[in-house]
């Protein structure tokens, strides 16, 4: 019976021994393979540690003396102490992402070991580094932190400026390719048109949702709201217009719709983020009767929503050009050659370099050597730059862009919210029009 027992206490511990092993191998695969998706899961960790800091570090941050003399002279609130917690947990976040986008300037070709070790490899290295930069700024003076606060509005406004411009591409891009396609399929025209009268249907769809969401019955005449709303609509059919005039060059109606869906989703966010207590914000009197599932559901996807878009921004380098999903990609056989005869050109003595005389080695050494000279598949500097605004970004969205109004059950709420939503959706339709006019007006920069 004994032995039964301690075989079977062995067999148990060797079965969590091989488990606990397994999943660390998968875990250093996955990281290895796919690092962006990585670096996602340490920022959506931030955003997480963030928001349980806004709502539960009043607490903690009481017993840290030189964050409580900024309280000095006042009675701090519940708001307070998380604004706090919020920006100093943004902050390290922030300052893990710059020094990466720093460290790693220069990366273009696989063979910079900045790229293996740094970007890539290393987990454990960085998870390290990336909890102690997370702590650093609980002991920094409040001086600095009222100053990450000012500049992150700043950088969050740069965030949301490269949204913009990817997804102004993206749409131009995906016409074009549907457009190509179309020559030789009909289909591809066919769906083209299909998405694009359902857009222009959502559009609509959204419109109507929102005056009635937005101007709920006895709530007066919520002339912001019907303001906000009708001049959104008149903003698409202005582009939208002006997409198909003689005048625009290269204009279509499937970017123009597409736009005018997200232009109305931002109308729709701004408004969603008015005090739950202004008479005219009828969802808010909807989502206060919704369970607290609901309400973790709601904060949950528009956290997600902003670990998405700063994969998709951080892996766009190129701002006009549609990004790889792969992190591995391998150079194309075209461009091998071109890469050697490169190197061999820039060689001074006519004679080819050591790393492209051993590319013509035979066997794994050639193939390793030419690796060298791979292109990376994205800007790995520019990658960790995006989520290092995207790290300012959720200062401001869990703090309510500063505001005092924030809600504790709520996120990204209060008029500075809504007004910020409101420019970067006038913003969105200019550059879009910018984007139709500017090949007439300067026609020689877009020849």
């Amino acid at each position: 019976m004994f032995v039964a027992s301690y075989l079977g206490s062995c067999a148990a511990s060797m079965a969590g021994y091989c488990a606990c092993w397994t999943c660390s191998t998968v875990t250093r695969e996955t990281m290895r393979r796919s690092a962006r998706l990585a670096y996602s899961f340490l920022f959506f960790l931030a955003i997480l540690i963030s928001w349980a800091g806004r709502d539960l570090a009043k607490p903690l941050i009481e017993k840290i003396p030189w964050i409580m003399r900024a309280a000095t002279g006042f009675e701090p609130s519940d708001k307070w102490f998380g604004q706090q917690a919020v920006y100093r947990i943004s902050m390290g976040s922030f300052l893990f992402f710059g020094t990466m986008s720093l460290a790693l300037l220069g990366v273009r070709t696989k063979g910079d070991k900045r790229g293996a070790y740094l970007h890539q490899g290393n987990w454990a290295a960085k998870l390290a580094a990336w909890l102690v930069f997370i702590a650093l700024p609980f002991f920094f003076p409040n001086g600095l932190v009222v100053a990450y606060g000012w500049a992150a509005r700043f950088g969050s406004g740069l965030f949301l400026i490269i949204q913009m411009l990817i997804l102004v591409d993206f749409t131009a891009a995906w016409n074009e390719s549907w457009v190509a396609a179309g020559e030789d399929d009909d289909r591809w025209l066919y769906a083209l048109l299909g998405l694009t009268v359902a857009s222009y249907a959502g559009v609509l769809a959204i419109a109507g949702l929102l005056f009635a969401f937005f101007k709920p019955g006895g709530a007066g005449s919520c002339g912001l709201n019907v303001f906000l709303i009708t001049f959104s609509l008149l903003l698409c059919v202005a582009f939208s217009m002006l997409s198909v005039l003689p005048c625009s060059r290269g204009g279509s109606l499937f970017p123009s719709a597409i736009t005018s869906l997200y232009v109305m989703y931002l109308c729709y966010s701004a408004l969603q983020s008015e005090p739950k207590d202004y008479a005219c914000n009828g969802l808010a009197h909807r989502i206060n009767a919704a369970s607290g599932s609901t309400l973790v559901i709601g904060m949950l996807v528009t956290l997600l929503s902003v670990v998405y878009s700063a994969l998709r921004a951080g892996s766009n380098s190129q701002l006009f050009t549609l990004a790889d999903d792969n992190d591995d990609i391998a150079a194309t056989s075209a461009g091998r050659p071109l890469l050697d005869a490169e190197a061999v050109g820039d060689s001074a003595d006519g004679a080819a370099p050591a790393a492209v005389s051993a590319s013509r080695a035979p066997g794994a050494d050639a193939t390793a050597a030419l690796d060298d000279y791979t292109p990376v598949s994205y800007n790995y500097s520019f990658f960790h730059l995006i989520f290092a605004l995207a790290s300012m970004y959720i200062a401001m969205l869990m703090t309510g862009w500063g505001a005092v109004e924030q809600e504790k059950d709520r996120v990204d709420v209060g008029w500075t919210s809504v007004w910020v939503k409101t420019g970067a959706e006038w913003v969105t339709a200019l550059l879009y029009s910018w984007t139709l006019v500017a090949p007439v007006l300067f026609p020689e920069r877009f020849a």
